[in-house]
């Protein structure tokens, strides 16, 4: 086996379901081993807010240098709602991760799958197939720790710069050209609230500059309050939309909404070098250790994983196993599968046989 098609993944399962989601992951992942030319090599390691509370860090050192030379990081669901820093906010090394390396996309894709439930009446038949790409080091997360508090008042300061708003925009066209190579759209739309702040406004203009550089992707301009509205009515006219951080921390959650919920949302935060692939939704503490979490999130964050991975690498085979897992899960829901959050009684291990069966 060439070592170009072997990799090493680093794992941090985190807080709450987050090892539950994890485990079924990594058995997805074992199983596209066997069917493939690839090769993985998983390292666990500690983060979250369990480990907060036993060492007084959300991750050590060690766990940082893992993933730094790692070939890609698998993050579970991370914090606690009744874990906490003195300041009151919750433990996130998700966040932590993003700045540390550099991760200034955020990719969230939201695809509606064959038999999973949508509130939006004709979704089923139109389909819905976007991505949020969510810058993730600045906006008013560039504040994050910093805000000053006083007995009248509370600040915290928004930051964007040229830097990253051209790196987040060029990420996003190049983007929205691989998925016009791939029969889509291929269209993005840079989301923001230019007729009020002059930072949107600068975010926008630089947005329009890029824009020059990738004349074959058709682009538009919308503030985030009608995209919104847009979103729930017909969500199927999206195609890539690109926005600050805390808009797009908002608008993924509504995206996710529409594709039968935060279960079956995954993600990714990206930069120039490393990247962490994780689902969107929490930790529930609610249902840990119970069967009932949904991995479909993380199992797709995985094929996520393995489609960066081929494009990083140059190594077709990753994308292709990465394609094998979304048909595998497209499968097992068109087939009936249904998750206990849809009302149904399928929890983790019985989404994690049925996608091992698809496989």
């Amino acid at each position: 086996m060439s070592a170009n098609n072997a990799f090493h993944i680093a794992v941090l399962a985190g807080d709450g379901i987050g090892p539950e989601v994890m485990a079924s992951t990594i058995e997805v992942l074992r199983k596209i081993e066997t069917k493939s030319g690839l090769s993985f090599r998983f390292t666990e390691a500690p983060a979250g807010a369990n480990h907060y509370l036993a060492t007084g860090k959300s991750m050590p050192d060690t766990t940082i240098k893992l993933c730094e030379d790692a070939d890609a990081i698998l993050l579970g669901a991370c914090g606690l709602p009744s874990v906490r820093y003195p300041d009151n906010t919750e433990i996130a090394p998700q966040i932590e991760l993003r700045f540390i390396f550099d991760l200034y996309a955020g990719v969230r894709p939201a695809r509606l799958i064959p038999g999973v439930p949508s509130p939006i009446v004709g979704a089923d038949q139109r389909g819905i197939d976007l991505v949020v790409i969510r810058e993730s080091t600045e906006g008013l997360f560039a504040s994050m720790g910093k805000g000053v508090v006083t007995h009248e008042e509370a600040r915290e300061t928004m930051v964007i710069t040229r830097k990253t708003s051209e790196r987040l925009f060029e990420f996003s066209f190049r983007l929205a050209e691989r998925r016009k190579a791939r029969g889509k759209p291929g269209a993005l739309a840079c989301v923001d609230k230019a007729n009020v702040f002059k930072a949107f406004a600068f975010f926008r203009g630089i947005f329009d500059e890029i824009a020059k550089r990738h004349p074959e992707v058709k682009t538009d301009r919308l503030y985030v309050d009608a995209c919104s509205a847009m979103l729930v009515k017909r969500p199927w006219d999206f195609d890539v939309m690109v926005m600050e951080n805390m808009f797009g921390d908002i608008v993924s959650d509504i995206t996710a909404s529409l594709i039968g919920g935060l279960g079956m949302a995954p993600s990714a935060d990206i930069g120039d070098k490393y990247a962490v692939f994780q689902p969107c939704h929490g930790t529930a503490p609610d249902i840990m250790g119970q069967g009932k979490a949904n991995p479909t999130g993380m199992i797709l964050s995985a094929a996520m994983m393995l489609d960066w991975l081929a494009d990083k690498h140059g190594v077709e085979g990753a994308a292709e196993a990465g394609e094998q897992i979304e048909r595998a899960v497209d499968k097992v829901y068109a087939g009936g599968l249904k998750p206990m959050e849809f009302g149904g009684s399928n929890g983790t291990a019985d989404i994690t046989k049925a996608v091992l069966a698809a496989l």
